[in-house]
């Protein structure tokens, strides 16, 4: 009897204890949603050292408590192309819900200068691929700058400017000496092998699957741009979709295909049937998309080469500069395309009906494609959770949430084991968490107004910090790190 009542004492101690334990932030009644497990109950979440340590319908004490009732608490988004990696464009992130955003669609040109440049001043989380493109334009004489200058895309020079890096195949000594400088790059810290195909035309088939065999060997994905977009062949989307899954399927290496309704326009359907057709036989092909009509890229690189009108299916004056609103003429374009001035371009080349066909599709993840110059950079996410959900109703909360935060973090596992942590809500994971009022949040940014913040993101919390506090950047604050690949990691264990 005496045992019994001490095993007693004890559990009811144990509660106590708990009930009592305080944390750094508590999130308080908000509606729990965590895509992996299903969870969608009111809940408490209470936060310490970075992680979420405990959820629960129990009372728990915290140095700050957020009290959330009416309101939706989330993982954090992740956004896997994210090319403005400046400042501005972080807040205008944070306040779209994102905790976490890459540059894995091409890279950056250096990825210890990246990471290093970032350290310490990131809102939110951030990582880069190896840049094939930015690799074979240094070995072809014509090397990227790797510094982060702020141009008027708000990006640093990712895209070699058209000419012979680009244009030209590289000779088999040549291959060897991009395949050793994305080594470089991989073990400097590169999540993935990240490349631009449409934008170096000269890379061979074979160029192409070495890469990919490179990727596999150090079992990391490739993130392409496809080479080529239309429906006249060849060089058809449909053929640049196979190209990519061909090598995928031959070198064993992941394959995570770039914004496929910008690369397949009017057959985004039929792309999307590939990628289906590709993961039904096994293999480990993943694609996103973003909400909007227009593309945009750099107007000198050489997506603009001979023959872009036919096939993007446009003219030159659905060719737009963002800062003014310039339609292109074929004056300007030739002026434009020849200068050695980075400029972007806005691309007026796909349909509303298209994008409301893939971005509801349950393969399509959500990414941006962001930069400074389209409303892209800052509305993505809350658009998302806007027009397909509370307006169209072609998503359920649940499949939103899903593609913006769990498919990204399952791919982000292939490149290092800290995406296992993200993009779920639950005990263990990283405190990256957004909370918004799933009635109210909308984006407000527009082609005229491209930095305009979204609205209903209430608080956005990065690695246990709150970074948006009722609507509001809080100063001053810094809690993005940087997420590496397995060979930063092993060097730094080596040390």
């Amino acid at each position: 009897m005496r045992k019994l009542i001490f095993i007693l004492c004890l559990l009811l101690f144990c509660k106590t204890s708990a009930a009592a334990q305080q944390y750094e932030l508590v999130i308080e009644g908000g509606r729990v949603m965590d895509p992996e497990t299903g969870l969608d109950e009111v809940r408490n979440v209470g936060i310490r050292d970075k992680k979420i340590t405990r959820i629960t319908r129990e009372a728990l004490t915290g140095k700050r408590v957020i009290h959330a009732s009416g309101l939706v608490v989330a993982p954090g988004f992740i956004d896997l192309h994210q090319h403005g990696q400046d400042l501005d464009s972080e807040r205008v992130k944070a306040l779209d819900g994102v905790t976490t955003a890459l540059e894995m669609e091409i890279g950056v040109p250096d990825v210890a200068g990246f990471l290093k440049a970032k350290e310490g001043r990131s809102l939110i989380n951030y990582g880069t691929s190896a840049s094939h493109a930015a690799a074979r334009a240094e070995v072809f004489g014509a090397p990227l700058s790797g510094v982060l200058v702020k141009t008027h895309a708000g990006i640093p020079e990712i895209l070699p400017k058209s000419g012979p890096a680009t244009n030209q195949p590289a000779t088999l000594e040549q291959i060897e000496q991009i395949r050793k400088r994305l080594q470089a790059e991989l073990d400097a810290g590169g999540l993935a092998v990240g490349m631009g195909l449409q934008y170096t035309p000269g890379a061979t088939r074979w160029e192409v699957i070495e890469m990919f065999r490179l990727a596999a060997q150090r079992r990391l994905p490739v993130y392409t741009h496809v080479r080529s977009t239309g429906q006249a062949e060849p060089g058809s989307s449909v053929e640049s979709i196979s190209e990519v899954i061909g090598a995928s399927a031959t070198t064993g290496a992941s394959l995570h295909i770039v914004h496929i309704n910008s690369s397949c326009l009017h057959d985004s359907m039929d792309c999307l049937s590939l990628v289906e057709g590709a993961r039904a036989r096994g293999l480990d092909v993943t694609t996103e998309a973003y909400p909007y009509i227009a593309g945009m890229t750099t107007i000198n690189s050489a997506l603009f080469n001979p023959g872009w009108q036919e096939k993007l299916g446009i003219g030159y004056s659905d060719l737009v500069l963002p800062d003014t609103g310039e339609h292109l003429t074929k004056e300007r374009f030739d002026e434009m395309h020849g200068s050695s001035k980075t400029q972007g371009v806005l691309i007026f080349a796909n349909t509303q009906e298209v994008v409301d066909k893939v971005i509801p599709h349950p393969l399509v993840m959500i990414a941006s494609d962001g930069a400074e110059g389209h409303p892209r950079n800052a509305g993505t996410f809350s658009r998302v959770l806007a027009q397909y959900v509370r307006e169209k109703g072609r998503l359920t909360l649940m499949d939103a949430l899903r593609k913006m935060s769990l498919m990204p973090a399952e791919k982000l596992g292939h490149s290092t084991p800290a995406g296992r942590q993200k993009g779920r809500l639950q005990e263990r994971a990283d405190a990256d968490i957004v909370v918004f009022d799933a009635k109210t949040i909308s984006d407000r940014s527009t082609f005229e107004r491209p930095m305009e913040p979204s609205v209903g993101v209430r608080y956005l919390v990065v690695g246990g910090t709150v970074v948006v506090d009722e609507g509001k950047l809080v100063p001053d604050v810094y809690p993005g790190r940087a997420l590496v690949g397995p060979g930063k990691v092993a060097s730094e264990r080596a040390m």
